[in-house]
């Protein structure tokens, strides 16, 4: 079986503590239970947790839907972006199984970030790191006005803005990644093909602004 990984790279540093990080926690909750309602998803989708504060931390690896379990997550620290991006490439190097002449691999995995900060480590050589990495669509997202747009523009082209990171923006966003990966799932079952660009996902709801 071909799997359609995702992976969520979720900011968890100090900033994010009180209402913004309960709503990530609801997020992912929600997230999951919808895709196990979803055929398409329970059959290809594979979701992993990466979070990131002072360090970076794979707390869910990469997990058939049914039997995911909800991580904890907790807020503090700093904004170690840098080190998410090294993760996540480490990571789909020994989680998501390669094409080869003889057999084909996973689908490209799909990655959503969110980040209401500015990185605190050595963002450049993460980066660096994930760009040597093949994915699918990766959608940054700048989580309230002091997420820097332009950083997450170095990462991907497709970026989106919440206007603030409080319950129900962060609500609304989890809701058009489920019905990204909804979509995305459905269209590796179908057509057998990866999406690769923002605008063949679900358009984002009014709190989710897409960055031009």
């Amino acid at each position: 079986m071909r799997r359609l990984p995702v992976y969520l790279l979720l900011d968890t540093s100090g900033s994010m503590y009180g209402e913004p990080i309960e709503a990530v926690k609801n997020g992912v909750q929600t997230l999951v239970s919808s895709l196990r309602s979803d055929p398409y998803a329970l059959e290809t989708a594979f979701l992993s947790v990466i979070t990131f504060n002072s360090t970076a931390q794979q707390i869910s690896p990469l997990t058939e839907l049914t039997t995911f379990q909800q991580p904890s997550i907790d807020a503090g620290g700093c904004t170690a972006l840098g080190e998410a991006l090294a993760l996540l490439a480490e990571r789909t190097d020994a989680e998501v199984t390669k094409t080869t002449a003889e057999h084909k691999g996973d689908w490209r995995p799909l990655v959503f970030i969110m980040t209401d900060g500015e990185p605190t480590d050595d963002f450049t050589k993460g980066l660096n790191e994930f760009k040597k990495r093949k994915f699918g669509i990766v959608v940054a997202c700048a989580a309230g006005q002091d997420a820097n747009t332009n950083t997450l523009k170095q990462i991907t082209e497709n970026v989106v803005q919440l206007d603030t990171a409080d319950s129900a923006t962060i609500k609304a966003f989890f809701k058009w990644v489920t019905a990204s990966i909804s979509t995305s799932s459905k269209s590796v079952e179908n057509g057998g093909i990866n999406l690769e660009k923002m605008s063949e996902l679900p358009p984002p709801p009014p709190e989710v602004n897409i960055v031009v």
